[in-house]
């Protein structure tokens, strides 16, 4: 809202003409995500905690690590802070912001009602698993063929390292697309379980997104970079930016010892939002590099369970791997920072890709 005023003001008065940069508008709109972090933030917990909005007893992790009594669905704070940063300094024509605005949108109602059955119904189960895919998947379709059908949409598939290997999947891309959007949003879904361990991933990996995002956006840059280049994805690092500054907001909250937890409102959000935006500017692929983390945690649930029904055996001590090591004794604390610096590393990594071909 605020780029269109400043916009239509530009053509009186010059020096208005800087908020037309989106670079200008990706620090705009983390500063502002910050801020509105910052200040939402006290009162927000305060209501939860008053509400009795908190974290029920949690038989599924290790017992030491049962946290009832903190306020949960504090992904509500993320959220507010990225959609209202984003409505005040995107380009609200771009029809990539509006599919990714929807989506996250749709993601976050999912959640928020999978949190109220378990903190107010007392239901630790939630909306069943079968439910929550419907309900994920069938966002996800609408993304995807949003998308595909979109006229300047490149349908070949981006492989990292190799430059001239971009093979055509024409219709059977849109599932493609489904499986990484619900893929990311139930990955940063496990992996939300450590005080501040998923924030700092989502972090790391929207920071690697905004670059990647500039870069597609900008037909000089994508050329130079020999990736391929989406008309109107510079304004998704807006959103990135936003949600970096979001996400660095709530931390002041759910680093260790939490005052709040994000619930799945944030998680199947976040990791849909993730997902969304790989997809757009064709680094879908990517996206399990820098989200590497996230890959991790369900990859570990899946062998797990694989492995038990097939062997009656455990791989690991506990499932998601972040429990396997607070079974080996590893201190929360270290966990996160060691899960931080992996999130860190794979991001160069991703990064380096774009020459490395």
């Amino acid at each position: 809202m605020l780029y269109h005023l400043f916009d239509y003001l530009s053509t009186d008065i010059s020096a208005f003409n800087v908020f037309r940069y989106i670079t200008f508008r990706i620090g705009a709109a983390t500063l502002t995500a910050i801020f509105i972090a910052f200040v939402v933030g006290p009162p927000l917990i305060r209501f939860l905690t008053r509400l009795r909005i908190d974290q029920p007893f949690q038989d599924d992790g290790p017992d030491h690590h049962a946290k009832a009594g903190t306020p949960t669905m504090g992904g509500l704070l993320i959220l507010l802070s990225v959609l209202v940063s984003v409505l005040l300094w995107a380009d609200l024509t771009n029809r990539w912001i509006w599919i990714l605005l929807g989506l996250t949108t749709g993601y976050g109602v999912l959640g928020l009602i999978d949190d109220y059955q378990k903190v107010v119904q007392k239901d630790n189960a939630g909306i069943s698993v079968r439910m929550k895919l419907v309900w994920q998947f069938s966002l996800a379709v609408f993304v995807a063929c949003a998308i595909y059908y979109d006229p300047g949409f490149d349908k070949q598939l981006t492989v990292p390292f190799f430059k001239n290997f971009t093979p055509a999947l024409g219709l059977f891309y849109i599932p493609l697309a489904m499986f990484i959007v619900v893929g990311s949003s139930n990955g940063v879904n496990l992996t939300d379980g450590l005080d501040g361990l998923a924030i700092g991933p989502i972090i790391i990996v929207s920071g690697t997104f905004l670059i990647l995002s500039y870069a597609a956006g900008h037909a000089k840059i994508a050329d130079y970079l020999a990736i391929k280049s989406v008309v109107g994805a510079g304004e998704l690092a807006i959103f990135c930016g936003a949600l970096v500054g979001g996400g660095l907001g709530f931390l002041w909250f759910n680093t260790f010892p939490a005052a709040v937890f994000m619930g799945d409102v944030g998680s199947l959000a976040l990791g849909g939002a993730l997902g969304t935006i790989a997809v757009i500017i064709r680094q879908e692929i990517l996206l399990a590099l820098v989200g590497g983390i996230f890959v991790a945690e369900v990859l570990s649930v899946i062998i797990q369970v694989v492995s038990f029904k097939l062997t009656g055996k455990r791989v690991f001590l506990m499932a998601p791997i972040h429990h396997h090591y607070e079974k080996k004794g590893w201190p929360e604390q270290q966990i996160v920072v060691r899960f931080w610096i992996i999130s860190v590393i794979l991001a160069l990594v991703a990064l380096s890709s774009l020459k490395l071909r």
